[in-house]
């Protein structure tokens, strides 16, 4: 278990690029609660091992300094730290920032942050519990009981999303970001569990549940598809979500505030089909013009031109 002990550390979360900053996200912690799976492991060795990840320890006020950059931040009281930087000249693709914290240079630790290519013809927002991964998200009891008796060798992640992620960010060409309501405690675990299947690495905007965590959840993912379509002003965009929480409402609000923006919706639904409230969302969806296909599954989506 890696970073055991009485120090703080720096856990790293992927970030994103705006027209002129990078924004690099992650938090101080006085250690970090890792463990690699094994195929044959046991629920309750599950259990125990998504457990530690909401164990953490968070250190606030820890000065952490971009040494390259010079830019500085403090950790909030829930141990997150966010620093802005200028983008400068910096070419397209995945780049790794330097973190310390500042007067430990042995703490130094690489931060990534994405630029979008130049010839990106769109951008992909997706959710993640049953869109990307099976969860049962409409369901407090199995939500729970999904999340904390798997791993990322067990869990299971939809082929049709594997497939759908792959033909709409063409090889990585277009761009793909992650709004969800898991906590910010699954970053690690997430971003593993999408490497194992084969999706796209893409920018996460989990929720905080601690003190200064106010957001609920339709408002939490209103505010991160706000930011992320201010941060690529150049793109349109398409969602991708399912019904069985509030995302056809969270989408039609995205699809009224920035007209034009928006170029497809794809809702995953229950097989017993929308609520009624989401069935009117998505035909708000529809008539303000935005194609909106909404099944059992991703197989049939039709992707925009």
């Amino acid at each position: 278990m890696p970073g055991h002990g009485d120090d703080p550390l720096l856990e790293p979360y992927r970030g994103f690029a705006t027209p002129d900053r990078l924004v690099v996200r992650g938090r101080v912690l006085s250690a970090l609660r890792r463990s690699e799976p094994e195929p044959e492991q046991s629920r309750w060795t599950n259990l125990k091992q998504m457990m530690s990840l909401f164990f953490t320890a968070e250190v606030a006020g820890v000065e952490v300094v971009a040494p390259k950059s010079g830019v500085r931040g403090r950790s909030d009281p829930e141990g997150y730290v966010r620093l802005e930087m200028p983008r400068g000249d910096q070419a397209p693709g995945w780049h790794q920032v330097a973190v310390e914290i500042a007067g430990q240079p042995e703490t130094r630790t690489a931060f990534p942050v994405l630029i979008p290519r130049l010839d990106a013809r769109l951008g992909i927002i997706s959710d993640i519990d049953d869109t990307m991964i099976e969860t049962g998200s409409y369901s407090l009891a199995r939500n729970l009981w999904t999340t904390f008796t798997g791993s990322a060798l067990t869990r299971r992640v939809f082929d049709d999303s594997v497939r759908l992620m792959a033909a709409l960010t063409e090889g990585g060409r277009n761009p793909a970001y992650y709004v969800s309501s898991s906590p910010w405690n699954l970053h690690h675990f997430l971003d593993h569990l999408f490497a194992q299947a084969g999706l796209g690495s893409g920018p996460m905007f989990l929720r905080d549940f601690g003190l200064g965590g106010t957001a609920g959840h339709q408002d939490h993912k209103t505010e991160a598809i706000a930011a992320i379509l201010e941060a690529n002003p150049e793109l349109d965009f398409v969602l991708l979500g399912d019904t069985g929480q509030k995302d056809a409402f969270v989408y039609r609000d995205a699809v009224l505030r920035d007209p034009g923006r928006i170029r497809l919706v794809a809702l995953r639904e229950p097989a017993v089909g929308s609520p009624p409230s989401s069935r009117a969302a998505i035909a708000e969806i529809e008539a303000a013009g935005v194609r909106c296909h909404h099944a059992p599954t991703f197989e049939d989506v039709q992707l925009p031109g």
